[in-house]
């Protein structure tokens, strides 16, 4: 997956906190410190009536709600909740002092996933074909930069922010609907950018106080990539995001492969105008928990995280990267499904569809076909539909079952079934 879309649907940057008690008790320097998380309990969350309902903009299942409270990011001993702690770990040995949030209420508002993060109206992330909606003005956070707003707001400087997000999505190997971000700001105090005053956008960009501030952004997270990694080889490159300005993107060389591994930059003026926090200047990155926790923990299927299955979760242990043993490897079963296309079929529609009759047995859906008639004009897709469940073997009739109820529910998409 590139990572940019971690950054992109989650700085400010993936893919905010859940409604957790911490797993774990920061440290805390001195009195002044801000390292106390939320207490907040999981069952204020873990409520499908909470986020699906008869509004008729609504188009949160059941199989999504019900993953919201689960909190892996807090578990010690879950491969999230132990990249998330050495990432906290990192932070705590640091200088500055960050505060941790990792109990936030993942409904939040358009204004606060969107419009405070300069994400414009027409932007595709904010489609509902892309984003669960509870009605016309709230949803399920698609990113942890949706609260980044309210903790400037609010006053705090520095600050990490974890949880889990959703985002409707294709369906393979390193794509679920709900997965897990961090992200971290910083502000700058006012003496270090005072020389930055009264600047034009161009002559901001071009200053030493910009750069001074990407360049303690890299280093920062060169840090973080030597303490999850070891040493490694980074190499930065531009990028773009709606909320930063410059922004960039990290790589590192890990056994033998270029990784891209998160997203960062400047925070721009407009996004911090619009918290209140004009006069400051800082940055911002974003990360997902899943993609490192895949590297770090070598782990080849993103629904493993979600499984409660113990020959899983007996693998790890808190503080400790271990290499993920595979304790099964059940066939796979294949089917096909062809269809012509309405004028607005969407892609992310149909996977929502096949997520919500088949669950976590659809491994992966792929186009294997795509041809447009000539006479007609009208264009037909052709996909290869893989069952398989990570805990036991698939009988022909159950997956006959679910393919035939795809057939038929499909055509509520404007298809017509081949």
């Amino acid at each position: 997956m590139k990572f940019s879309h971690y950054f992109a649907t989650c700085l400010a940057a993936a893919s905010t906190t859940n409604a957790f008690a911490p797993s774990f008790t920061t440290k805390v320097r001195n009195s002044k410190a801000l390292f106390s998380s939320s207490t907040t309990e999981p069952s204020t969350y873990a409520s499908v009536e909470r986020y699906v309902n008869d509004h008729p903009n609504n188009n949160i299942p059941p199989h999504i709600a019900a993953l919201v409270g689960r909190g892996l990011h807090t578990k010690e001993d879950h491969p999230i909740g132990i990249v998330r702690a050495k990432i906290q770990d990192y932070f705590n040995s640091l200088d500055e002092d960050y505060k941790i949030f990792d109990a936030e209420d993942p409904i939040v508002t358009c204004k606060q996933c969107f419009d405070d993060l300069r994400i414009e109206p027409d932007h595709p992330g904010r489609s509902p074909s892309d984003t669960y909606y509870i009605n016309d003005e709230t949803l399920l956070r698609t990113h942890t930069s949706a609260h980044q707003s309210m903790h400037l707001r609010d006053g705090y400087e520095r600050f990490l922010c974890a949880g889990d997000v959703y985002r409707r999505d294709e369906i393979d190997a390193s794509h679920y609907p709900a997965f897990h971000q961090l992200e971290g700001v910083k502000l700058f105090d006012k003496d270090q950018v005072k020389g930055a005053d009264g600047l034009s956008k161009e002559e901001w960009l071009a200053s030493p106080e910009c750069k001074m501030i990407a360049d303690d952004l890299k280093n920062v997270l060169e840090g973080l990539m030597d303490h999850l990694f070891g040493p490694v080889e980074k190499k930065w490159s531009e990028d773009f995001f709606p909320f930063t300005e410059p922004s960039f993107e990290c790589e590192i060389l890990y056994n033998g492969e270029w990784l891209e591994v998160l997203g960062c930059g400047v925070v721009h003026n407009e996004v911090l105008e619009m918290a209140g926090r004009e006069d400051r200047r800082g940055w911002a990155f974003g990360l997902g928990l899943e993609r490192l926790a895949m590297i770090l923990f070598e782990i080849p299927d993103i629904r493993l995280f979600w499984t409660d299955d113990e020959r899983f979760h007996k693998q790890f242990k808190a503080g400790t990267i271990t290499k993920f043993k595979p304790y099964s490897k059940y066939p796979p079963v294949f089917k096909d499904i062809a269809f012509w296309l309405p004028e607005d079929f969407v892609e992310n529609d149909f996977f929502e569809l096949a997520r919500g009759i088949a669950g976590d047995l659809v491994e992966r859906m792929e186009l294997t076909d795509e041809f447009t008639n000539p006479k007609t004009n009208k264009t037909s897709k052709c996909y290869r539909i893989t069952y398989r469940s990570m805990d036991r073997s698939l009988t022909d009739e159950e997956i006959n079952d679910l393919q035939n109820k795809l057939r038929e529910e499909v055509v509520s998409l404007g298809v017509e079934v081949r």
